[in-house]
């Protein structure tokens, strides 16, 4: 693997693992307002999305009004159960902490809204190691659209020739390689990586393997 410039994390799944938040406050959700049980290999299948996508994929079309409610009522469970559901995945912050210590740009891609995208950084010590944070909030088009990738580029004045992409789905190395990045999948997805089309530039078996 080459050294690049800048480099673009997916949070969730790629940085800390919020599978079972993710699913258990899936599982609530869908029990109250669709009463049925939603099965975890769906939850984590859709995990990269923005999360008014995956509600309307599992509950199907809902008014403005119920929508806005099921938002807030998801919202409000996942951090009453937070706490207890957030790890940061292994070799993750010794090897952010080195790759800014070697001056490189990093910046934050996720799907996941300002509020807890920040609130679960700080919480696993990891939010002042990266330059920029791009979340739903500063882009018309979300992943795998690779507005967001650009925009992240935009803000830390990073070219996509010298860029590296890191996720865990195929929502992250599509909008990656769209944006013109090279592209990493981490082998500790819930995700197989022989499903992931097109394929990445690199599988990474542990975080530090992007210290070359």
């Amino acid at each position: 693997m080459k050294s690049y410039d800048s480099y673009l994390f997916d949070a969730d799944g790629t940085l800390i693992d919020t599978a079972e938040l993710i699913f258990q406050s899936f599982l609530y959700t869908c029990k109250k307002y669709g009463d049925f049980t939603i099965d975890k290999p769906r939850v984590i299948s859709g995990i990269g999305q923005p999360l008014v996508q995956q509600i309307q994929e599992y509950l199907g079309r809902l008014s403005e009004t119920e929508l806005a409610t099921v938002l807030e009522d998801y919202r409000d469970y996942q951090l009453d159960i937070y706490g207890g559901h957030l790890n940061i995945f292994p070799e993750v912050r010794e090897t952010l902490t080195t790759l800014k210590q070697n001056g490189k740009q990093m910046a934050v891609v996720t799907s996941r809204k300002m509020d807890t995208a920040e609130l679960y950084l700080k919480t696993c010590n990891l939010f002042d190691i990266f330059d920029v944070i791009i979340t739903p909030e500063f882009t018309s088009k979300h992943k795998p659209h690779p507005e967001p990738a650009l925009k992240a580029l935009e803000a830390i004045n990073g070219k996509a020739g010298n860029a590296l992409f890191i996720g865990d789905a195929y929502f992250d190395i599509e909008c990656g390689q769209q944006a013109g990045t090279d592209t990493a999948f981490v082998s500790w997805s819930l995700n197989d990586p022989d499903t992931i089309k097109p394929a990445p530039t690199y599988v990474l078996q542990k975080m530090s393997d992007l210290l070359v």
